[in-house]
């Protein structure tokens, strides 16, 4: 990349008044992805030879972005894309959101799914699936591994480690303000790395000089998000910028740069640094705040970065659920992440958030390079102090109650409204609806709730807990773990509001927690 490529976008809006009106015209319509049978743009096929019926697959390539043949090629799979719908549909309605050309053949679709399954029954279709929500998945985790002394000086220490190399971040999109992402805070220089030919979007809140020689790329999708309806143009941002921070986080920890200050509300918590601190790192923003993500959009954002010449795309996404169809892997998420990796590109996802426990894994295919969260020795220690002055010890990021006040601890099943029962609601004590319990009876006291294996599965929240809690006008919140919930991480969440979790690891906790529960 001899120049860092700029681009102003100034449609999104009127895309998406089209996308939404053709939407309300046809309530039935949803976004599908179709898949073609003819090969992408990254492969080059031999065809038929000496009257074989096999395709054998001849060599690897990868089309510079810039160049007039690859744009010649794309353009040329688009309007075979535009062709196919035209006869497909015979003059009825729908909206194409992508073309896709590099790692898949295919495109995506606002349609109806009687306009899906006409463009199944084409001779050129290999697939069409109904597009389906992903949602992300996630300073000391350098030392905790032993990189300064292992990896990093194999590789001429943390001032060359992973120089050269492009990154690209499928997220939530980057802060570039944050000093993670400067290109001058060393006087080790960053190269410009040629082999990448990305661009960088400016907007009016990604302005010009977002991007350096170290955050040589940005850019966004969103289009399947706009067709829905669901995506909020003041909170999510139409532009690569951050609107939740899952996207800045994990930048900075797989390649931040090394020894940057972390500064809280005045206070030094240390230098963070990346794992590959010298590495060059491009973001495609195809998830959002306030909804998640969509696959056609993901999709774009693949097949755009392996254009541009990315050697590794990292993921700390996961579906919301199991993709539909007979195999995990068919989906087209991870048909493109195959192709990339057949293309040379190092393929790294999450696991995904919940486990361990079956079918907790959300990375499916064996092409990919998946990274669970074992175990770390990060602990917010907390304690509860009872009135005898013995301190029960626990976890959780929480700020403290008045030092000099004493507060009575109300178990949540005991404190009921005379509407709610343990026969009519069993889950009562998990804390989760306000209205199953007396306010007046929990104001001004320690809310204690249950910790069950519904939290792990996510059908109860420490959000939803706490936010019970405050409308209830409690003083704080215990979580007391149920004993059977053995072996699991507990998140790192943070309680906006007094509270603690007392995990099941220790007898006497869980002797409390059973003399509050059921004595």
């Amino acid at each position: 990349m001899g120049n860092l490529y700029w681009v102003y976008l100034v449609l999104p809006f009127c895309f998406g008044l089209v996308l939404n009106t053709l939407s309300q015209e046809n309530s039935d319509s949803d976004v599908y992805i179709v898949t073609l049978k003819q090969a992408p743009l990254s492969l080059s096929y031999q065809g038929f030879n000496n009257g074989s019926t096999s395709v054998r697959l001849n060599k690897l390539y990868k089309p510079r972005n810039d160049s007039r043949s690859h744009q010649r090629s794309s353009s040329y799979i688009s309007r075979v894309h535009d062709s196919l719908l035209k006869k497909a549909l015979k003059g009825e309605k729908y909206m194409k959101l992508y073309s896709y050309h590099y790692l898949i053949n295919g495109f995506s679709v606002l349609i109806t799914p009687q306009q899906a399954d006409m463009l199944s029954r084409r001779q050129e279709v290999a697939n069409v699936v109904l597009d389906f929500p992903v949602r992300t998945a996630t300073t000391y985790t350098p030392q905790f591994l032993g990189l300064p002394k292992g990896v990093w000086p194999r590789d001429g220490g943390y001032e060359t480690a992973g120089e050269g190399i492009v990154i690209g971040f499928i997220d939530t999109g980057i802060d570039p303000t944050h000093s993670s992402f400067a290109d001058d805070v060393s006087d080790h220089k960053y190269p410009i790395p040629d082999h990448f030919s990305g661009i960088c979007e400016v907007t009016r809140d990604f302005p010009s000089g977002s991007c350096n020689r170290k955050l040589v790329g940005a850019r966004h999708f969103a289009a399947s998000a706009i067709t829905r309806g669901v995506f909020n143009s003041s909170q999510d941002y139409a532009s690569p910028l951050d609107g939740d921070g899952h996207g800045t986080h994990t930048a900075s920890v797989a390649a931040g740069n090394h020894g940057i200050p972390v500064m809280v509300a005045g206070n030094y918590f240390g230098n963070a640094s990346g794992m590959a601190p010298r590495s060059h790192i491009a973001v495609y923003k195809a998830l959002y705040k306030s909804f998640g993500g969509f696959a056609a959009d993901v999709v774009a954002a693949i097949d755009q970065a392996a254009q541009d010449g990315v050697d590794i795309i990292s993921l700390s996404i996961t579906p919301n659920r199991r993709p539909p169809g007979i195999a995990t892997f068919f989906n087209p998420i991870d048909m493109a992440l195959l192709s990339a990796v057949k293309s040379g590109i190092f393929i790294v996802q999450a696991a995904g958030n919940t486990g361990p426990s079956p079918k907790s894994m959300s990375s499916f295919s064996p092409w990919i390079f998946t990274v669970g969260a074992a175990s770390h020795d990060r602990v917010y220690s907390n304690s509860i102090i009872l009135g005898n002055n013995v301190t029960i010890p626990g976890v959780g990021l929480a700020p403290g109650t008045c030092s000099n006040e004493m507060y009575t601890l109300i178990s949540a099943v005991h404190a009921l409204s005379n509407e709610t029962t343990l026969a009519n609601d069993m889950y009562a004590g998990e804390c989760q609806d306000p209205s199953n319990f007396d306010r007046e009876f929990i104001q001004g006291n320690l809310l204690i709730c249950s910790y069950s294996i519904r939290f792990v599965l996510g059908l109860s929240t420490v959000k939803r807990a706490l936010q019970t809690a405050k409308n209830l006008s409690a003083a704080g919140v215990v979580f007391c773990m149920d004993p059977f919930v053995i072996g699991f991480q507990l998140n790192p969440t943070p309680l906006n509001m007094p509270g603690i979790i007392i995990p099941s690891t220790n007898d006497s906790k869980v002797r409390f927690c059973l003399f509050l529960f059921f004595l």
